[in-house]
């Protein structure tokens, strides 16, 4: 597929092909017209942004094209050069800069890049922010200033270090090193490299870095599903390490490979940290969205936490957190958050964190996750426009009206020993069943059912 995707999480295109540097300086250009009608420089004189990028071939052209732009708004950019999203994330704050820019595709294929935007909370900004962008883009609007209001690029190489300190401030280090535990990781020779083996260095632990070049020429598909991981299990096996640990390019996402090398799924990830956390400090307030399993409402039942649940989408995670003082949360696909550390997703946490448990339990990574209840999801996508989605939005609450429903992003039934979410996607014409039960032919069953409840009134619709 060769296209240019726009939409609240950003710019993504292929490099040569939809993603040019012109579409890149518009793109940012747009963002800064829009930070100078809606807000005020936290200096009192002129906006700050910092940019960060993972190790792409193509990041050089993305940030040359994005800097211009930035830079002929008027606006003093701080360059971070290769570093992770959330590490970007953590420097806006550090250095009370006014937003933050990451030129990266996340966990897609080397022929794509991207532009993702964090406010100056070090979130990702809220979707009705992001929708200015884009109106602004479409009308290709720029705000471009006179020579005298120009600011000078600055280098800044402080965010590998702090971001490993902040991190540690969360953990026992000496608990953990005391364990020395093996592991292996591979960071796809993405962002992740230098950081992560930093932080595991002081962590004390023994480490197999495999994929650890920055340089991004991704060894494996990068997204860090069981597929695309088998040379992590196999070295996990041969090394007998206690445990592999995965990251995606940008390294936001964290996935986890047993001590058999076993890839035990990206939903565990948020689980085991949740469970690390509230296992320390009963009564913890924990946020994950509509879609991500219940294993951590079932961690918190036993701990005396509590499990608040979002729409999808991590400023929509983040948004709640902050709100209600959650603090962990995160989505199904390995983002863990700590707002102490930063507001998004960060796998050099998650980690931590997971090691903690470790350390903490004296247990392995395979009692931990024997210890969870079982659950298996099941997802079902298909083309919809908007309009059908609505209707059938409309229909499900009618038929499940009796049940525990949940109607903040599409609708969510919740019972017993089961759950199931429809919704819209945020990106594409395309509408989502997720099921989860104990076993998999009983989440099928729920989306056979409510399937058929959608198509009856599409089709109602259709007449």
């Amino acid at each position: 597929m060769d296209a240019l995707m726009i939409g609240i999480s950003g710019l993504r295109g292929t490099v040569g092909g939809t993603l040019s540097p012109e579409v890149v300086a518009r793109w940012c250009a747009a963002f800064a017209a829009r930070l100078k009608r809606d807000e005020q420089p936290a200096n009192g004189s002129h906006f700050v942004v910092v940019f960060g990028r993972d190790s792409r071939p193509s990041g050089p052209i993305v940030r040359d094209a994005a800097v211009s732009a930035l830079v002929a708004s008027g606006i003093e950019v701080v360059d971070l050069d290769v570093v992770t999203t959330p590490t970007t994330a953590l420097m806006v704050k550090h250095l009370r800069a006014d937003a933050g820019v990451i030129a990266t595709a996340s966990h897609n294929p080397i022929q794509w890049n991207g532009i993702k935007f964090i406010d100056r909370r070090g979130a990702a900004p809220p979707g009705e922010v992001v929708q200015k962008v884009i109106d602004l883009y479409h009308k290709q609007t720029s705000d471009y200033v006179r020579v005298q209001q120009l600011h000078q690029t600055r280098k800044n190489s402080e965010g590998h270090a702090l971001h490993v300190q902040r991190v540690l401030e969360q953990v026992d280090v000496l608990g953990i090193s005391a364990c020395r535990f093996k592991v292996v990781l591979d960071s796809v020779n993405g962002a992740g490299c230098v950081a992560t083996h930093m932080l595991l260095s002081r962590l004390g632990c023994q480490i197999v870095h495999i994929n650890n070049t920055p340089d991004g020429q991704f060894p494996h598909e990068p997204e860090p599903t069981a597929a695309n991981l088998s040379q992590l299990a196999a070295e996990v096996k041969r090394q007998r390490a206690q445990v592999g640990f995965a990251q995606d390019p940008d390294a936001d996402r964290l996935a986890i490979i047993d001590e058999a090398g076993t890839y035990i799924g990206e939903e565990y990830s948020l689980a085991l940290c949740a469970k690390m956390l509230m296992t320390r400090k009963p009564g913890t307030i924990a946020v994950a969205n509509l879609s991500t399993s219940r294993m951590i409402d079932d961690i918190a039942k036993a701990t005396g936490g509590v499990v608040l649940r979002s729409a999808v989408g991590e400023a929509n995670v983040v948004d709640m957190m902050l709100a209600r003082g959650a603090s962990v949360g995160g989505e199904g696909n390995g983002g863990v958050i700590d707002p102490r550390v930063v507001p998004g997703r960060d796998s050099l946490l998650g980690m931590a964190y997971i090691l903690q448990l470790l350390a903490s339990s004296k247990k392995t990574v395979s009692q931990l996750v024997d210890e969870m209840p079982r659950y298996t999801i099941i997802k079902d996508k298909f083309e919809c426009d908007r309009d059908d989605i609505a209707v059938a939005v409309e229909a499900l609450k009618v038929h499940f009206a009796s049940e525990k429903i949940d109607i903040q992003d599409g609708l969510r039934i919740d019972w017993a020993d089961a759950w199931i979410h429809a919704r819209a996607s945020n990106t594409e014409p395309i509408m989502r069943i997720i099921a989860e039960a104990p076993e998999a032919d009983a989440a099928r069953a729920r989306i056979t059912a409510v399937r058929a409840i959608v198509d009856q009134a599409i089709a109602n619709r259709a007449r």
